[in-house]
């Protein structure tokens, strides 16, 4: 059964300003996260807009948005076959508890000047 499902967009630029902010993405995305974006090479800022839309999503699929979250617990990290996944720890864990889901669908995109993800929760 879905629990809930949230759609998300950002400006890529959005993510060149902040990396220009000392401080400013380690205070949203967890450093495993930052060390698999940036080990990546490429555009980093298009996988960084991706996801941050990634959070904002879930937020919105659990229907609550980032009430009592750290952004930080809210982590998407890549499969070795490139398939992004949501992974939550600490105070998103405890809000997808809440929700009562038990799995997290995630796809993102982005394209020229935005990224965008969806995320859907479902209890198996």
């Amino acid at each position: 059964m879905i629990t809930g499902i949230g759609i998300d967009m950002v400006q890529i630029q959005r993510m060149e300003r902040w990396r220009r902010q000392p401080g400013l993405l380690e205070r949203y995305f967890h450093p495993q996260e930052l060390d698999a974006v940036f080990a990546r090479g490429g555009k980093p800022v298009h996988s960084l807009a991706a996801r941050f839309a990634a959070k904002e999503a879930f937020g919105k699929a659990l229907g609550t948005g980032f009430a009592g979250m750290v952004l930080k617990d809210i982590m998407v990290m890549s499969h070795h076959n490139g398939r992004p996944e949501l992974q939550v720890l600490g105070t998103a864990m405890d809000a997808l508890k809440k929700n009562g889901a038990n799995r997290i669908h995630l796809s993102l995109t982005h394209e020229r000047d935005n990224a965008a993800a969806v995320v859907v929760l479902e209890v198996l």
